[in-house]
């Protein structure tokens, strides 16, 4: 007899309908990066890897680093794929995930190849909204952001920490100007407005996925890399610039597994100081 299958929660084989994966195939501990590509140069990084899915834009691999269980599933671009893969991978165990990008920064001293690792995210775009009231703030976990730093300084490699703006368009929504010049009055002054609120950085998805961990009681945070300069009009992108945010990224998913084992050897809920003394 041949198996129904809930419209409400779709899963075909086992496996969730998008991603096409089921329990066991993905870590406790996701990086999610936008582009399918930038998976696989990612899981360059680790001591192992394997393919788990292909499907649509969500590119998943498995494998460990540093002797950790890791996982990296690509998300697509903006908010609503995201929602989607951030859905499913929490319905197969995942507890902790690190956005891992490329973005723009808007800040005097931020120089093509700096990181920013984001605090929080103004919700600019609209996937976020289906989840909750828009006064609802997006907030990474302040553990994951603590882990992105430890693991940047550890890689002495050049970071800011801040605020993030997530858009749903990478033109008018972050300050340019559209095909044949179209450029809305009502954003028209977005970029100044962002830089003197002392946001750091534009990308399309921190928000969705900081907003959702909270919710679903998961932990979030967000690593990218600064491709685009905004206050000097620059743009360049490499394979080994992007590869730096994969590294830190991972670094923090082993620096957070050895202070998740503190916090259990302690009997703790929630990390402080001295948990780690």
């Amino acid at each position: 007899m041949k198996q129904k299958i809930s419209a409400k929660a779709p899963v075909i084989g086992g496996k969730q309908y998008h991603i096409e994966c089921g329990s066991g195939d993905v870590a406790p501990f996701v990086l999610v990066p936008g582009d399918p590509a930038r998976v696989g140069k990612i899981a360059s990084l680790w001591d192992s890897a394997r393919e788990v899915a292909n499907h649509r834009e969500y590119h998943t691999m498995t494998g460990k680093f540093q002797g950790v269980p890791i996982t990296c599933t690509s998300s697509g671009i903006g908010g609503p794929s995201l929602a989607i893969a951030v859905d499913e991978l929490c319905r197969i165990g995942v507890d902790t995930f690190i956005r891992v990008g490329s973005t723009g920064g808007i800040q005097k001293g931020q120089k093509i190849g700096d990181l920013v690792i984001s605090t929080a995210a103004v919700r600019l775009e609209g996937t976020s909204k289906d989840f909750v009231i828009p006064e609802y703030p997006a907030v990474a976990s302040y553990e994951v952001v603590m882990a992105l730093i430890e693991a940047a300084e550890e890689l002495k490699v050049r970071y800011h920490v801040g605020i993030t703006a997530s858009t749903d368009t990478f033109y008018t929504g972050q300050g340019r100007p559209a095909y044949e010049n179209y450029f809305p009055s009502f954003k028209e002054h977005v970029l100044d407005d962002m830089q003197s609120a002392g946001v750091q950085n534009f990308e399309m998805e921190a928000a969705t996925l900081f907003t959702m961990a909270s919710i679903f009681g998961k932990r979030a945070g967000a690593v990218c890399c600064i491709i685009a300069n905004r206050v000097t009009d620059e743009f360049r992108i490499d394979d080994e610039m992007q590869k730096r945010a994969g590294l830190v990224a991972s670094r923090a998913v082993a620096i957070l597994h050895g202070w998740d084992k503190k916090k259990k050897f302690r009997k703790k809920d929630y990390l402080y100081p001295g948990v780690l003394t």
